[in-house]
């Protein structure tokens, strides 16, 4: 007589509503979320705090006297573009908590509140459970650089180079001719021409880099349109 074959396991029956433990659950996730994200969000502020006290510093250092050299908001422009690569890695991290945290609001806490039904089933429980089973970062690197400069950064870069330019035309007297600028921009044996294009340069690659950022991030908006998406 031929043995039995074994059945295969039903599929799990649909739910409709989330039961009053799993929504405990959920309660405490939440909490959880919110508090990494609010440590990670401290962890941006003191990059940031960082920065500004720098070019501050700089911009003490620079405007003390009328012979005072301008090569500190040189330096500081390099010091604080090292703080924005730290920053934006911070970033990422702290977006993946804060992405967390904003699904649950907007898909699941939003519907409470209105009365809807939530279901276990949705697409956002499954996009949730797959970011915790296979935990990664939802921006790329050059999408963080290009959020923190255009939020914070590119305030104090567009600081640093008003107060350069700004000191090259008062100190040690007002420009007379643009001519001079070049004499007083010169470092040691740096001509001041070169001196001058090199932080056109870099501040222009930073805005560019900027305004090209923003353009994958309106286009990625653009391709998720009304979809679920987490970053």
């Amino acid at each position: 007589m031929p043995s039995p074959q074994p059945r295969e396991p039903e599929p799990p029956q649909a739910r409709l509503e989330f039961t009053a433990a799993e929504i405990g659950a959920i309660a405490h996730l939440y909490r959880g979320e919110i508090y990494r994200s609010t440590v990670w969000r401290t962890r941006l502020d003191s990059s940031t705090n960082w920065a500004v006290v720098t070019t501050g510093i700089a911009l003490s250092a620079t405007y003390s006297n009328g012979e005072a050299s301008p090569l500190p908001m040189v330096l500081v422009g390099l010091l604080v573009t090292v703080f924005l690569l730290f920053e934006a890695r911070r970033y990422r991290y702290f977006n993946v908590w804060r992405a967390r945290a904003r699904l649950l609001e907007t898909d699941f806490y939003a519907p409470m509140i209105q009365g809807e039904s939530i279901s276990p089933n949705a697409a956002w429980t499954a996009l949730l459970a797959k970011d915790y089973r296979h935990p990664s970062y939802h921006i790329t690197y050059a999408r963080a650089i290009g959020r923190r400069l255009r939020r914070t950064y590119g305030w104090i870069f567009a600081i640093q180079a008003i107060a350069y330019y700004g000191k090259l035309a008062i100190h040690p007297v007002p420009l007379t001719a643009m001519s001079e600028i070049w004499d007083r921009a010169s470092i040691g044996p740096i001509p001041g021409t070169l001196v001058v294009l090199a932080g056109i340069a870099f501040h222009s690659s930073w805005a560019l880099f900027a305004l090209i950022t923003n353009r994958m991030e309106t286009a990625d908006r653009r391709t998720r349109r009304n979809l679920i998406a987490m970053g």
